[in-house]
């Protein structure tokens, strides 16, 4: 029987917070094989990104509040195990869509395992692992994503396309830190919001994201679709208020960057993200 605590770490509705990618890869692709695209959601949403958290909590053994989870449990040995099988099926699926999209499958995985492992641990590097989840979680699964959902199995991918998927997960990944300073120096780790300082870490937030929406302008002027560009702004109008009014009240109170205000962020942030691709996919392929 699967433990409680093995349910609770995999954080599944974490998931949710990556699928804009998803989405993204999507609207940005001309023919969709739809029984492939389908596969690489299950894959990636299912196995990959749960076999990453939990095998992440196994090792960090987090006793206050992490992403999605106020009172995380203990994990056990199921944990790890159960991690490791869906590492392990995720990528033997992965040779169904391509071998280059098993290539990025594995590549994650082992990725992802060397920055929770104790022995290596390359979250504790600031830069380096804030690097590696950009990159990762970004341009790789942009690219993993586009390749897998096209019905050619395209290569040509645009940089600024793989650019802007990374800076959005670069200008997401701090602001899902900033409640955990104490936590994580605790456990010997400065991560990127620790090293930029709870304002620097809006500050830092808030131009990467002028950064990509700045790529997604000039993709979508390129492509003779700015109206696509200016549904996104109006889908992103209640998270840059929010963004800011919390912004202003971790200026007076630098207590206000707490758990409750980070997720509330996190949820209206990807909740708006998902909306915007979705409602362009629609009217992009179904209009």
């Amino acid at each position: 029987m699967i433990q409680k605590s093995t349910i609770q770490l995999l954080r599944i509705p974490f998931s949710f917070f990556l699928m804009p990618v998803y989405w993204f890869a999507l609207i940005v692709t001309n023919q969709i094989d739809y029984s492939r695209a389908i596969l690489v959601f299950i894959l990636l949403h299912a196995m990959l990104y749960p076999a990453c958290n939990g095998y992440n909590s196994y090792n960090d053994r987090d006793t206050e509040s992490i992403g999605g989870i106020a009172n995380p449990m203990q994990p056990t040995k199921q944990l790890y195990d159960i991690t490791l099988a869906l590492d392990l099926l995720g990528f033997a699926f992965s040779f169904l869509i391509s071998n280059v999209f098993a290539g990025c499958f594995l590549f994650f995985i082992i990725s992802s395992r060397l920055y929770s492992w104790r022995g290596l641990r390359l979250k504790q590097y600031p830069i380096l692992g804030y690097l590696l989840v950009i990159i990762n979680q970004g341009a790789l699964v942009f690219f993993a994503i586009a390749h897998g959902v096209s019905s050619n199995l395209t290569m040509e991918v645009p940089f600024l396309l793989l650019l802007a998927a990374a800076l959005l997960i670069g200008g997401f990944y701090p602001i899902t830190q900033i409640y955990q300073h104490v936590q994580d120096r605790k456990d010997d780790v400065t991560t990127i919001s620790i090293l930029l300082g709870k304002r620097g870490t809006f500050i830092f937030c808030g131009i990467l994201y002028l950064h990509a929406f700045i790529c997604l302008f000039f993709y979508f002027q390129s492509k003779g679709m700015l109206p696509n560009f200016w549904i996104i702004q109006l889908f992103f109008i209640p998270v840059v208020l929010y963004f800011l009014s919390w912004m202003l009240a971790v200026w007076k109170n630098p207590a206000k960057a707490d758990y409750k205000n980070t997720m509330r962020m996190v949820w209206l942030a990807s909740t708006c993200t998902n909306l915007a691709f979705i409602t362009l996919l629609i009217m992009n392929h179904y209009g």
